[in-house]
This record gives C-alpha cells, structure tokens and sequence, in this order.
C-alpha cells in the first residue's frame, strides 16, 4: 500500500520512517479512515465501545509492536509513537484503548514479570485474546499514588490476599485480567499482580456520566479478600519504582497520542473552513480562520519535534522520566490549545459531533490530567532542573 504522510506533518517526520514502517502505518491508517472513523461519534454519543475494532488491532500489529515475543517486525520508538498519533488522530478513546492493553497492562508484565510470565501472558494480550487492565489510582489516591496506595497485599502460604479500591479504571469492564499494584503489608513495598477478573471478591462498576473519552470504559474497581497464587505476583516488581519503570514508557505515548488528539481536531478544522461559505466565499479564505489554522499547525509541528526526539532517545536508551515528564506536560498543553482554536474555527458548528471537532475537543481533557498531571510532570522536570524536589 503507497504511503502518503500526512498534511499535518509539516515537516516531515514520517520521512524518516522505514519502508516497512511506513507500509504498517499506511494500513493502520487505511483500516482506520475505512472502519472506524465511520462509527466514532456514535459510539462516543453513547458511552460504549466498539469492541469489534479489538481483533483488527490485533491483526495489525499494534498490540504486539514493541514486544520481542510478538513484535511482527523489528520496529522503533519512533514508529511506534506514529501508530499512537495515527490512532488518537482518528479516535483518542481507540488510542487509550490501546495504550492501557499494550502499554499498560502488557508492559507490566514485559517490565516487572518474570521469564515464564512473559511467554505465558504476552502473546495472549498481543492477540487480543486476553483483555488487559492497569490498576494504579484509586479514590484518594492519584497523583501520590507513590506514598499514598490503600490497596493491601498480604502474603499467606501460597496466596496473597488483596483488599482495596481502585479507580478511572480504563478498559475494567471488559477486561480479563486486571494489573492490580498494591502494599505489602510486610514491607510497606508497591507489588504488582495478574489478577483474573473473574476471581472472587473482584467487582468493576463502570463510571457513568463522562464528558470526556466517553467510549473508553472506566471502572471503580472494588477487591475484598480477593485471593491470588504467588505465581501471579509479578516476579520483579519489589517497589514503586518498579511501577515508575513501567509509566515510563507509556507516558512518552502519551504526548505522542496528545499531538495525534491536535492533529484529528486541526485536520476536521481544515475541513471544515474549505467547505464552509460565508460572506460569498469559503471562510478559509479569511485571514483570521487562517490565523488561527497556522497556530494550531505550529502548535502540532514543535510538539511533534519534541515526542520524535524524546523516542528516539528510548530508542538510544537515554531517555529519563524528566524527558518524557517533559514531553507529556508540553504537548497536552499544546494540544488544549490546538482543540480550542479548531473548535473556534468551526463556530457553532464545532459543537456538534457532526464535524468531528466536538469529539477531540472533549476527549483532550481526559488526555490533559491522566498519566500524570500536568503539575506533576512539571515537578519532576522541576526537580530535574533544581535538584530540589518540590512535591510537598
């Protein structure tokens, strides 16, 4: 399939993709404009997901990219970051789905698992065979999630038993199993483990009332005496720095779906002001419609520099948490901004779904606080730069 980089790519990042790269980001886009850019707005007006997307992921790729035990092809930082813009371009709550099963909840059991967990539970999850989720947050406890988790593991024999709240839960209505991080009792130590869904005292409810990533389903999760076997304790995950190493990689994908959010609402923006007329000519034609296009374009092109540079980094094995703190911070910023001024341009009619503009317009808030707060991102770039820690 021809690959034709995108408009919104002003200067050319895709260009230093590889052949084969490119070939894999021109099918996800084709299958993405075909059959799923179609049925968005339906699916986001009514707060479900179109679980009927999950195989084709699969299928594609793009649940098994980064894994050496599935990875279709050998592939880079970079490219990958371009299939969560490609995702988030089309829908951000696609891209989240994503990024909870095959960063989240896959990449604790590539980073923390043990050998025989990796082999056991990574092909499931790349095959969209298992459905995974990632149990960090949790009622009062966000962005202290570090000191703060209430959620308890206590050992006996063979089991650990699990007693706790977890909450804004992404894809835990439907998953199978759920990573859920805990304190042990003994040591006080974060400790992460595979639970079944289906395992006793483990209950999901789906957060109602969302105006933001309305087809993503968030959970309240609730776990009373909820007995896992020491096989299911993720074999090195002995601290919270275990689960920090994890959050690592995904928040760098985070910023890079943040610019593909910018990019869906500046493309639908663009759209729409060369087939709107007004005043007896398409109001692309006006300077201040242009005026605010151009912003949105800049805004999208030094974010894309930054989230190009930051993988490739990852890719070097040089990027820091203060990196990717930083790229998270400036390109969800960034991309509140773009989703403004797209929405401006559209009028009243950047209100409605109907124009695509609405759906980003919502969704980037979502993006904006989680994998870290904007605050939080800049306390540790802060830090970075001080040596001073500035969290309390």
């Amino acid at each position: 399939m021809p690959f034709e980089p995108l408009a919104s790519d002003f200067y050319s990042y895709e260009s230093q993709l590889t052949e084969r790269e490119q070939e894999a980001l021109a099918a996800l886009r084709d299958w993405l404009e075909r059959d799923v850019k179609p049925i968005v707005n339906g699916y986001w007006e009514r707060a479900e997901f179109p679980m009927q997307v999950v195989k084709p992921l699969a299928e594609l790729g793009t649940l098994s990219y980064a894994w050496e035990e599935t990875r279709p092809f050998e592939n880079s930082a970079v490219f990958r970051g371009f299939v969560a813009l490609e995702l988030a371009r089309v829908d951000p709550s696609v891209s989240t789905f994503v990024g909870v099963q095959n960063g989240l909840a896959t990449g604790s059991i590539a980073v923390a698992g043990s050998p025989e967990q990796r082999r056991e539970w990574i092909p499931k999850l790349a095959s969209g065979e298992v459905l995974g989720a990632f149990g960090l947050t949790e009622p009062l406890s966000g962005s202290d999630s570090a000191r703060g988790l209430r959620t308890t593991a206590r050992r006996e024999g063979d089991e650990w038993v699990l007693n706790g709240q977890k909450r804004w839960i992404g894809n835990a209505t439907f998953s199978d199993i759920t990573i859920i991080w805990a304190k042990d009792e003994a040591d006080g130590q974060v400790k992460g483990f595979i639970v079944p869904t289906s395992t006793p005292g483990y209950e999901a409810t789906k957060i109602e009332g969302k105006v933001s990533l309305r087809m993503v389903q968030n959970a309240d999760i609730t776990l009373t005496d909820v007995r896992v076997p020491e096989s299911l304790r993720l074999q090195n995950a002995n601290s919270f720095r275990d689960t920090a190493a994890v959050l690592r990689q995904t928040r760098a994908e985070v910023a890079w779906a943040a610019v593909g959010t910018a990019v869906g609402a500046y493309e639908a923006a663009v759209r729409y002001a060369k087939e709107r007329v007004q005043f007896g000519k398409p109001i692309g034609a006006h300077q201040l419609v242009q005026d605010l296009l151009v912003k949105c374009l800049g805004n999208i092109t030094a974010s894309l520099g930054m989230v190009v540079r930051v993988s490739e980094m990852l890719d070097r094995g040089e990027q820091r948490d203060e990196h990717s703190a930083l790229a998270k911070a400036y390109t969800t910023e960034r991309m509140r901004e773009t989703v403004a001024w797209a929405r401006e341009a559209c009028g009243g009619n950047g209100i409605v779904l109907d124009y695509d503009v609405a759906r980003f317009f919502a969704d980037a808030e979502a993006l904006y606080s989680y994998e870290g707060t904007r605050e939080m991102n800049t306390l540790i770039v802060g830090r970075s730069i001080t040596g001073e820690a500035a969290f309390v």
